[in-house]
């Protein structure tokens, strides 16, 4: 089982394919998981692609269990956020000796994405944002979801305190829009994104509008969900990649 060891983190990944590499970011949450890409969460009908499969006779896919979910576990400390994630996953791009990479994320992935390319611009080409999350009358979803999260982390670990807990909770999600990034940040970002938009509590319209109004360099693919259009919407994924790969 490969494992990416961090200072305080074991990371728990899988590479699927050859060519330009793609980092994929799972939907599910703080428990944004590898198996999420197979099923929705608590088993629920899938209703996006596996780009494990989908993109795999294209491109090197990468697919991670984020910390301390899945099989990852790692630590918590009070100043940890987005960018400790997005600390986890360029030392990953690194470990497998990649220096650009698209990105893709479903849920809270679209998140991650904004971080990966606030933290390294240069090194991401382009972004896939699938069903992304944000702040909109739902905060009751985000703080259920950290107080989930330091409840299993918490058993893992008792020395863990529940003020690191609360602490990291505000870091992720006590900010608005998507949480990880400013609009001013989207408003002016050119990296190329590629936009499959939310339509429900976690992962509401109107947050997905106003991506789509503030990004310079987007595309939007209004129908996406499976099964009527999961074949169309891998079509489109993969040529959107194949767009900005660089030759």
């Amino acid at each position: 089982m490969p494992m990416l060891t961090r200072p305080d983190a074991e990371i728990h990944y899988e590479v699927h394919g050859n060519g330009f590499p793609v980092l994929l970011y799972a939907p599910g949450g703080l428990r944004s998981n590898i198996e999420f890409w197979g099923r929705g969460p608590e088993g629920a009908p899938r209703i996006w692609m596996d780009p494990r499969t989908a993109l795999a006779d294209k491109f090197t896919v990468i697919t991670m269990d984020q910390r301390n979910a899945g099989k990852s576990v790692a630590d918590v400390k009070p100043d940890h956020g987005w960018h400790t994630f997005a600390a986890d996953h360029l030392a990953l791009i690194d470990h497998l000796g990649f220096k650009k990479f698209h990105v893709m994320g479903g849920c809270i992935g679209g998140s991650y994405c904004f971080e990966a390319i606030e933290q390294a611009p240069e090194r991401v080409a382009a972004a896939v944002l699938q069903n992304p999350i944000g702040l909109h009358e739902n905060h009751d979803t985000w703080d259920a979801a950290v107080k989930t999260y330091g409840e299993t982390v918490r058993v893992r670990d008792p020395a863990i305190p529940q003020s690191a807990i609360d602490s990291f909770g505000h870091n992720m999600f006590g900010n608005d829009f998507v949480f990880s990034v400013t609009r001013d940040f989207v408003k002016n970002c050119t990296t190329p994104l590629f936009l499959q938009p939310g339509n429900d509590k976690p992962h509401p319209g109107p947050t997905s509008d106003e991506i789509a109004a503030l990004a310079p360099n987007i595309v939007v693919q209004k129908d996406w969900r499976g099964p009527a259009f999961l074949a169309d919407s891998i079509k489109r994924v993969r040529a959107f990649l194949e767009k900005y790969t660089p030759g």
